[in-house]
Formats: C-alpha cells, sequence, structure tokens
C-alpha cells in the first residue's frame, strides 16, 4: 500500500492551480421615464454552450411586505430559467438590494469566490436587467479562463444597460 504513496503526491503537486480575479463594472443608465424604477440585475457566469456554470450577483428588492419583491425575479427571464427558479432567497453572498442609476463595480477573488474551480475555457459574462414599468436587456461578454495576463472585454446595451466591462487578472 505505501507503493502508491508517492504516485499519489506526485499527482496532487502537479495539478494545475488557476489563479485569477475578475472585476465587472456595470452602468445602470439615468433614464428620463415618468416613473422610474430601479432594475433588478442578475449577472451570472455561462459556458461557451450557454449552460449556467456560476451565479456572481443579484440585485433586486429585497425588503417588502411578504416578500413581495422576489415574485418579479421572474421577470430576468433567462437567468430565472437557467438559476433562479432553484434558490432561496436571500441567497448569502449573492443577493443584494437594487441600485441607483450609475457605474457599479463588482470585485471577485478567484480563490474566494470559487472562480479558481472553473476549468480552463471558453466562458461568457451574462448581465440581465429588468425594470418595472421599463424593459428587459441582456449583455454577454465573452472571455477566457484562466488569464495569462490582464484582459478588459465590454459590451454596450441600448436601454436597460450602458456599458458592462470586465477585467481579468492572473
Amino acid at each position: 500500500m505505501t507503493k502508491y504513496i508517492p504516485l499519489l503526491l506526485g499527482t496532487a503537486l502537479t495539478a494545475p492551480a488557476f489563479a485569477g480575479d475578475l472585476d465587472v463594472k456595470i452602468e445602470l443608465p439615468l433614464l428620463t421615464v415618468a416613473s422610474y424604477h430601479k432594475p433588478y440585475v442578475a449577472v451570472w457566469i455561462e459556458g461557451q454552450d450557454q449552460r449556467f456554470v456560476r451565479n456572481l450577483a443579484l440585485w433586486h428588492q429585497l425588503k417588502s411586505k411578504g416578500n413581495e419583491g422576489d415574485k418579479y425575479l421572474k421577470d430576468l427571464r433567462q437567468w430565472w430559467r437557467k438559476s433562479g427558479r432553484d434558490l432561496t432567497m436571500p441567497v448569502d453572498g449573492l443577493s443584494g438590494a437594487t441600485r441607483a442609476p450609475g457605474t457599479h463595480t463588482l470585485s471577485f477573488n478567484g480563490a474566494k469566490s470559487g472562480l479558481n474551480e472553473l476549468p480552463a475555457g471558453e466562458y461568457q459574462l451574462v448581465v440581465e436587467a429588468a425594470r418595472e414599468a421599463g424593459g428587459r436587456e441582456l449583455l454577454r461578454v465573452p472571455f477566457t479562463w484562466p488569464t495569462k495576463s490582464t484582459v478588459t472585454a465590454q459590451a454596450k446595451g441600448d436601454s436597460e444597460l450602458g456599458l458592462v466591462s470586465i477585467t481579468l487578472k492572473p
């Protein structure tokens, strides 16, 4: 039995160790409308085949009478179908309050957020926004994980989302 120990140790020491960070900037535009409601926003990662991989953030109405705000999570249609309907709100480390217009930054340390567990490959950061008495918009920003150098990618929305950019750091 002891003859297998060096083989096991050698395998553990040669396994790839990925490190990296992901910064996400999301612009929520100031819309000139009669009745403005802050949007619900979901941020997640998909594989190149658009299969759900991991949730990163969810901004929605946290404190409402009888959790009434949760029923509008279905308006984030893509996120809801891929992940949301399987979650019980609020989700620690994921759920947060809606945000006012402006640019908001999220930072994810690869080791602490579990991103380093992702297999090397092609992914998409997906951001979906839906607003009461407003529209709905979804943006995808493709990226490769892990990265060997600092890389920035972005996509620009037309209505509910402005510029969404990501910065990957080794």
